[in-house]
Parts: structure tokens; C-alpha cells; sequence
């Protein structure tokens, strides 16, 4: 029987439908500004496009070096991706499903790093890349977001490892499997649902990381899509070019609407994948 609709569920319908017009509103409207001319821009901002200036997006791509920061990120996000989800994976096996002394203080320390604020860790980490001469360097980028794990991607991935039944492992134990056969051929595939949630949060993050590339990259042609657009941004300040920079903002949005809409349902299940399985 359905329920009935009560006065209550029509206003947080309301103040959701209220809150997705703010998210939506301004990136329609910078849509529309990026086909404008400039000179159209600055008499009406409000106004619509009179003709369609798909020349901005070409002039943003060739001006603010988009494709070279592109091959950047595609590079820095990747390797990244690839090696921390691994070693996030592997952590959280350890961790959930291995029996070994100091098992829960090592919890405990990991726990415990979530009340240290980050950027209390930006003096250190920077010195330390320096001394390392890993600074300057995309490759040092991903060795710093590869081994600097985040904990919730590690307590999301250990719920769900967690609830997994153990007589699987006993089993391929019995039948003289070793420790890394039962982790790659029984663990992985069972766990992929939360692998990938955590993939998909791990890649929007590294994709939106702005702070370590800006303040690791000082060569502009290792800059990632993140510094290229913030330095076309102070470019606006004697140039006033605002179109194009908003044709750039879009351009750089494509690649997360894409993944979006390809992991939509994942991405929301993911949302709560820790509070159902953990």
C-alpha cells in the first residue's frame, strides 16, 4: 500500500528540488556565457547567447594549453588510481581480514590520524619531497597520493571486506591455496563492488586535486588541468577574456560528467556502501 504524502514530504522535496537548483543553475549559466562574445558578456551578463561561439572552446583549448594538462592529469590520476586502490585494497585486507598481534592499535593510530587536520602535514611532506628532489615532478606527485592513503577509502573498503564470510578463505586454505592466491582469486572478485566505489571517489578526488599539484609543480608544462585553469584564472585580471575562461571550466568539467553518468548508480551507492555492509 503506498503512503500517503504528508505535508512534510513536500517541503524536503521542495528544499532538495531548491538545493539542485543551485548546483544546476550556475553551471547552465556559465554554459550559455561560454558561447557569447565578450563584448556581449559585459552589456548583459543575464542575457542569451544571439549566436553560437563554439570558436571560444577552440580558443581555450589552444590558449590555456588544455590538451598538454590533460595528458598531465590522464598521467598523475592514473598511475595514482591504479597504485593506491591496490595498496587501499590491500591495507584493508590486512586489516579486516588477518589475525595478527597490535591488529587493533594499529586501528586505532589509523583512527586516530582523522582528527589531525592535513594541512598540518603540508610543511613536513614538502620538505621531505625536497630533500628527495621529488618536487617539481608528476611522479613524485603520485608516489606522495599513492603511499599518503586516505582513511576513508581504507574504512569504507573494510566494511564491506568485514562482512564477507571466512569459511571462503578456510576453504582455499585447506585445499593448499596460499595467502595471495586467497586474496587475488577470492577476496578481489568478491570485493569488486566496493573496489570500484572506491575507485570512482578516489579518481574525483585526484581529478579535483588542486593544492599538491599547485604547490609541488612550478614548470608549466607539467601543470594538471587543476594549476592550468587557476593560472588562466589570474590571467583574467589583464586580459578580461571571460568567455573563453568560462569555455575552459567547461571543457574541464567533461571528463567527471562523463564518469558520472557512466557510474551514476554506483557513485550513489557508494554514498552508503560502508553503513550497509560495515
Amino acid at each position: 500500500m503506498e503512503r500517503k504524502r504528508t505535508l512534510a514530504d513536500l517541503l524536503w522535496r521542495l528544499l532538495l528540488l531548491g538545493w539542485a537548483l543551485t548546483i544546476v543553475f550556475p553551471v547552465v549559466w556559465i554554459i550559455f556565457q561560454s558561447l557569447r562574445t565578450n563584448a556581449d558578456f559585459f552589456q548583459d551578463v543575464w542575457a542569451l547567447p544571439t549566436a553560437l561561439k563554439w570558436s571560444n572552446y577552440e580558443k581555450a583549448w589552444d590558449s590555456y594549453k588544455l590538451g598538454k594538462s590533460l595528458l598531465n592529469t590522464l598521467y598523475y590520476v592514473g598511475v595514482s588510481l591504479a597504485l593506491g586502490t591496490f595498496l587501499i585494497v590491500l591495507n584493508a585486507y590486512a586489516l579486516t581480514r588477518m589475525r595478527f598481534k597490535s591488529r587493533k592499535f594499529v586501528w586505532s593510530l589509523i583512527m586516530l590520524s582523522l582528527f589531525l587536520p592535513g594541512i598540518n602535514a603540508l610543511v613536513p611532506q614538502f620538505v621531505l619531497m625536497r630533500d628527495m628532489h621529488l618536487t617539481n615532478s608528476l611522479t613524485g606527485l603520485i608516489i606522495l597520493d599513492t603511499f599518503g592513503e586516505n582513511v576513508f577509502f581504507l574504512m569504507l573498503l573494510g566494511g564491506f571486506l568485514s562482512t564477507l564470510p571466512k569459511e571462503l578463505e578456510e576453504s582455499a586454505f585447506m585445499d593448499g591455496a596460499s595467502l595471495f592466491q586467497v586474496f587475488l582469486r577470492i577476496i578481489v572478485p568478491l570485493s569488486t563492488p566496493g573496489i570500484v566505489t572506491v575507485a570512482i571517489f578516489k579518481f574525483l578526488g585526484l581529478y579535483n586535486n588542486f593544492l599538491g599539484p599547485f604547490i609541488y609543480l612550478s614548470d608549466e608544462t607539467k601543470y594538471t588541468i587543476g594549476v592550468s585553469m587557476y593560472q588562466a584564472n589570474q590571467k583574467m585580471q589583464y586580459s578580461s577574456d571571460w568567455v573563453t575562461l568560462f569555455a575552459g571550466v567547461i571543457i574541464t568539467m567533461i571528463p567527471t560528467v562523463i564518469l558520472y553518468i557512466l557510474f551514476q548508480r554506483r557513485i550513489m551507492e557508494g554514498a552508503t556502501l560502508g553503513a550497509m555492509k560495515g
